[in-house]
């Protein structure tokens, strides 16, 4: 929103016009500081377009001669937010289809950019794999590659998508494999289950966990 925008507020409160007294008002303008509807505004013949496809926004705005932003106050984080914004409908029609012309554009792009990602992730998991036996030798391989992929799902927030996990830090892969231990081989989400607090669950299986890392990490360990 650039403070040269024409403003339309959707109000929280009742107002009549000040100029028709038609009221109240779905939507405002402040002239003078007095409330007008958007017909004595000359802008009843815009057409409103809520927020969320950027795209078809800017080409709307980009067509349309005469156009405004709405915006409404939030009163728990006390400022004014954006709606969406009013446009010609002449100019709407033209960035809809517009934006329907290049859809098939940019879903091919969406597939091809999914494509991609798809084989980086397969080329991180295995090497994040690797990385789990080169630290832990004893890990039995097909669980070195579940702990791989379990931590490395796009999105998920695990360890495998930080950048030090990225990276394949020591640090970060430990706490990949420490977690997967924690949950699989000891008694850590049964003690959850039964209510015990976090951190004394933790405290409960902690010796368990070091133990099985130690034997892992001895070249050959079972």
């Amino acid at each position: 929103m650039t403070s040269s925008s024409l403003l339309v507020i959707e109000p929280r409160r009742h107002h009549r016009c000040a100029a028709c007294r038609r009221g109240p008002l779905p939507r405002l303008v402040l002239e003078n500081d007095a409330p007008h509807c958007l017909d004595c505004a000359d802008l009843g013949h815009l057409v409103f377009l809520p927020r969320g496809d950027t795209a078809l926004t800017r080409r709307a705005r980009e067509w349309s001669s005469l156009s405004a932003v709405v915006i409404r106050f939030n009163r728990r984080r006390g400022r004014y937010e954006r709606r969406g914004v009013l446009v010609e409908e002449a100019a709407l029609a033209r960035a809809e289809e517009q934006c329907l012309a290049d859809a098939d554009a940019r879903a091919r792009r969406r597939e091809r950019d999914a494509a991609r990602r798809a084989t980086e992730d397969v080329r991180f998991t295995a090497a994040l794999a690797d990385e789990v036996l080169r630290l832990f030798p004893g890990c039995p391989p097909e669980r070195a590659r579940e702990i791989a992929t379990h931590t490395s799902v796009r999105g998920s927030g695990r360890v495998g998508r930080t950048a030090a996990g990225r990276a394949l830090d020591a640090a970060a892969v430990t706490a990949a494999v420490r977690a997967s231990v924690r949950h699989v081989d000891t008694e850590y989400d049964t003690l959850l289950m039964n209510r015990v607090p976090r951190r004394e669950a933790r405290a409960r299986v902690a010796r368990v966990i070091e133990a099985v890392l130690a034997r892992w990490a001895a070249e050959g360990g079972v």
